[in-house]
Protein backbone atom coordinates (compact mmCIF):
# COMPACT_ATOMS: atom_id res chain seq x y z
CA UNK A 1 0.00 0.00 0.00
CA UNK A 2 0.98 3.59 -0.59
CA UNK A 3 2.97 5.51 2.02
CA UNK A 4 0.74 8.17 3.57
CA UNK A 5 1.36 11.51 5.24
CA UNK A 6 0.99 10.05 8.75
CA UNK A 7 3.51 8.63 11.22
CA UNK A 8 4.45 4.98 10.69
CA UNK A 9 2.04 2.63 12.47
CA UNK A 10 2.01 -1.11 13.05
CA UNK A 11 -1.09 -2.91 11.78
CA UNK A 12 -2.31 -6.50 11.90
CA UNK A 13 -3.07 -8.10 8.55
CA UNK A 14 -4.48 -11.41 7.41
CA UNK A 15 -4.99 -12.92 4.02
CA UNK A 16 -7.79 -15.21 2.91
CA UNK A 17 -9.43 -16.01 -0.41
CA UNK A 18 -6.88 -13.79 -2.20
CA UNK A 19 -7.93 -10.75 -0.16
CA UNK A 20 -5.86 -8.91 2.42
CA UNK A 21 -7.64 -7.63 5.51
CA UNK A 22 -6.50 -5.17 8.16
CA UNK A 23 -7.57 -5.25 11.81
CA UNK A 24 -9.75 -2.32 12.85
CA UNK A 25 -9.21 -1.77 16.56
CA UNK A 26 -12.44 0.23 16.91
CA UNK A 27 -14.72 -2.27 15.16
CA UNK A 28 -12.64 -5.09 16.67
CA UNK A 29 -12.57 -7.11 13.46
CA UNK A 30 -10.64 -7.57 10.24
CA UNK A 31 -11.93 -5.55 7.28
CA UNK A 32 -10.94 -5.83 3.63
CA UNK A 33 -7.94 -3.62 2.91
CA UNK A 34 -8.98 -1.12 0.24
CA UNK A 35 -7.09 2.12 -0.50
CA UNK A 36 -9.76 4.05 1.46
CA UNK A 37 -9.55 1.62 4.39
CA UNK A 38 -5.77 2.12 4.44
CA UNK A 39 -6.38 5.87 4.92
CA UNK A 40 -9.14 5.24 7.51
CA UNK A 41 -6.92 2.96 9.62
CA UNK A 42 -4.06 5.46 9.56
CA UNK A 43 -6.46 8.21 10.58
CA UNK A 44 -7.80 6.14 13.48
CA UNK A 45 -4.24 5.47 14.69
CA UNK A 46 -3.40 9.16 14.34
CA UNK A 47 -6.43 10.20 16.39
CA UNK A 48 -5.63 7.68 19.13
CA UNK A 49 -1.81 7.83 19.24
CA UNK A 50 -1.07 11.46 18.35
CA UNK A 51 -4.25 13.28 19.42
CA UNK A 52 -4.99 11.02 22.41
CA UNK A 53 -8.69 10.50 21.71
CA UNK A 54 -10.03 7.55 23.74
CA UNK A 55 -11.07 4.53 21.68
CA UNK A 56 -14.35 4.48 23.62
CA UNK A 57 -15.36 7.83 22.04
CA UNK A 58 -14.59 6.78 18.44
CA UNK A 59 -17.19 5.33 16.08
CA UNK A 60 -16.40 3.99 12.59
CA UNK A 61 -18.52 3.49 9.46
CA UNK A 62 -22.07 3.81 10.77
CA UNK A 63 -25.19 4.63 8.80
CA UNK A 64 -27.01 7.95 9.07
CA UNK A 65 -30.23 9.16 7.48
CA UNK A 66 -29.83 12.32 5.43
CA UNK A 67 -32.81 13.80 3.61
CA UNK A 68 -34.39 10.35 3.43
CA UNK A 69 -31.19 8.78 2.05
CA UNK A 70 -28.96 6.37 3.93
CA UNK A 71 -25.32 7.45 4.05
CA UNK A 72 -22.28 6.08 5.85
CA UNK A 73 -19.77 8.28 7.66
CA UNK A 74 -16.14 7.24 8.05
CA UNK A 75 -15.17 8.27 11.59
CA UNK A 76 -16.89 10.19 14.37
CA UNK A 77 -15.48 11.19 17.72
CA UNK A 78 -18.02 11.86 20.43
CA UNK A 79 -17.77 14.20 23.39
CA UNK A 80 -18.23 12.42 26.74
CA UNK A 81 -21.77 13.90 26.89
CA UNK A 82 -22.71 12.13 23.63
CA UNK A 83 -22.60 15.15 21.32
CA UNK A 84 -20.37 14.92 18.26
CA UNK A 85 -16.93 16.49 18.51
CA UNK A 86 -15.40 15.54 15.15
CA UNK A 87 -16.47 14.04 11.83
CA UNK A 88 -13.77 12.61 9.58
CA UNK A 89 -14.22 11.93 5.88
CA UNK A 90 -11.57 9.59 4.44
CA UNK A 91 -10.83 9.20 0.75
CA UNK A 92 -8.38 6.99 -1.08
CA UNK A 93 -4.99 8.62 -1.73
CA UNK A 94 -5.84 8.63 -5.43
CA UNK A 95 -8.87 10.90 -4.84
CA UNK A 96 -8.20 14.62 -4.88
CA UNK A 97 -9.81 16.67 -2.13
CA UNK A 98 -12.22 18.92 -4.03
CA UNK A 99 -15.19 21.14 -3.23
CA UNK A 100 -17.41 18.06 -3.73
CA UNK A 101 -15.67 16.33 -0.81
CA UNK A 102 -16.19 19.41 1.38
CA UNK A 103 -19.84 19.49 0.30
CA UNK A 104 -20.21 15.81 1.25
CA UNK A 105 -18.93 16.28 4.81
CA UNK A 106 -20.98 19.50 5.13
CA UNK A 107 -24.14 17.55 4.21
CA UNK A 108 -23.30 14.91 6.82
CA UNK A 109 -22.73 17.63 9.36
CA UNK A 110 -26.22 19.06 8.77
CA UNK A 111 -27.48 15.92 10.52
CA UNK A 112 -24.63 15.53 13.02
CA UNK A 113 -23.68 19.06 14.24
CA UNK A 114 -20.00 18.35 14.91
CA UNK A 115 -17.70 20.96 16.36
CA UNK A 116 -14.81 20.00 14.05
CA UNK A 117 -14.48 18.47 10.58
CA UNK A 118 -11.49 16.62 9.13
CA UNK A 119 -11.05 15.57 5.52
CA UNK A 120 -8.13 13.42 4.43
CA UNK A 121 -6.95 11.32 1.53
CA UNK A 122 -3.94 10.26 3.58
CA UNK A 123 -1.69 12.72 1.78
CA UNK A 124 -3.55 15.99 2.34
CA UNK A 125 -5.43 16.75 5.55
CA UNK A 126 -7.91 19.59 6.08
CA UNK A 127 -9.34 20.65 9.42
CA UNK A 128 -12.22 23.02 10.11
CA UNK A 129 -13.90 24.36 13.22
CA UNK A 130 -17.60 25.06 12.88
CA UNK A 131 -19.19 28.37 13.91
CA UNK A 132 -22.93 27.75 14.03
CA UNK A 133 -23.77 31.27 15.23
CA UNK A 134 -22.27 32.91 12.12
CA UNK A 135 -22.97 29.87 9.90
CA UNK A 136 -19.38 29.49 8.74
CA UNK A 137 -16.26 27.46 9.39
CA UNK A 138 -12.63 28.31 10.00
CA UNK A 139 -9.77 26.29 8.55
CA UNK A 140 -7.23 25.14 11.13
CA UNK A 141 -3.65 23.88 10.89
CA UNK A 142 -4.60 20.82 12.97
CA UNK A 143 -7.32 19.55 15.27
CA UNK A 144 -6.88 19.92 19.04
CA UNK A 145 -5.60 17.10 21.21
CA UNK A 146 -8.11 15.44 23.51
CA UNK A 147 -8.58 17.43 26.70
Amino acid sequence: MQKLNFPEYQFRFKSSENKVSIFDRIRKKFVVLTPEEWVRQHTIQYLIDEKKYPESLINVEKLIKLNGLTKRYDIIIFNPNGSIYLIVECKSASIKITQNVFDQIARYNLALDAEYLMITNGLDHYYCQMNYVDEQYTFLKDIPKYK
